[in-house]
């Protein structure tokens, strides 16, 4: 993986620019039956955001509610991964440790509602927050938001949504940032720093993992995970 190889120049999380993809992967979640566990190992293949193709594999293990990944692509990566729907979306940083870095996976409702699950690497437990759109079209604008942090003590926050290239930047008034690529009905958001960066899978009836990478450059990657 080229990106991640060179992380210290990408600021996954905070400039992802990522496809719009309006996938059919939210709509058709009552007509699939996906697997209920994602814990096991992967073989992946995938393209860096230049072209060139690379291959590993994946260790997902369970941690309460929230996932660990670890790849071994040439590098190691460790990741802290949340599931919502069929959209997993996942932090992660060089090497076995990924501290500090963050995922937000957000399900958009009817209403313009992001109803969002999201996990910190390292801490066994997700958090929620349900952010309520107040202005601004589609996906844009401003939000007033609550939520429970991993330990269940309630927080409030403000969120700010721009389009940024072919993704969205997310400003919380809590000093937090992040860059999300939309799949289907989800935006899958990363936060954290420089080191961290981001996928963002749709979970396939098979099993297999089907998804979109990157970083701070509006390029990225993408990568497929066929369970072994």
């Amino acid at each position: 993986m080229y990106l991640r190889h060179s992380f210290i120049a990408i600021a996954v999380f905070l400039a992802l620019s990522v496809p719009i993809v309006e996938s059919s992967a939210s709509s058709q979640d009552h007509a699939v039956n996906l697997p209920a566990d994602i814990g096991g190992q992967y073989s992946v293949a995938g393209t860096n955001p230049n072209g060139d193709r690379y291959s590993g594999t994946l260790e997902v293990l369970a941690h309460g509610n929230v996932y660990e990944f670890r790849w071994n692509a040439g590098r190691q990566y460790n990741g802290i991964g949340v599931k919502n729907g069929r959209i997993v979306a996942v932090a992660f940083a060089n090497g076995t440790d990924g501290s500090g870095c963050g995922v937000v996976n957000y399900k958009i409702m009817s209403d313009g509602t992001l109803d969002g699950i999201w996990g910190n690497w390292g801490i066994d437990a997700s958090g929620s927050e349900k952010a309520k759109h107040v202005s601004g079209r589609g996906i844009e604008g401003n939000y007033t938001a609550t939520g429970t942090n991993p330990s269940g003590t309630p927080y409030q926050t403000n969120i700010s949504v721009r389009a940024a290239g072919r993704s969205y930047k997310f400003v919380w008034s809590n000093n937090s940032e992040g860059f999300g690529v939309r799949l289907g009905d989800n935006i899958a958001v990363g936060f954290g720093g420089e080191h961290c960066g981001f996928v963002a899978y749709q979970l396939m009836p098979d099993g297999s993992l089907d998804g979109v990478w990157g970083g701070a450059s509006p390029q990225t990657g993408t990568e497929k995970a066929r369970k072994q």
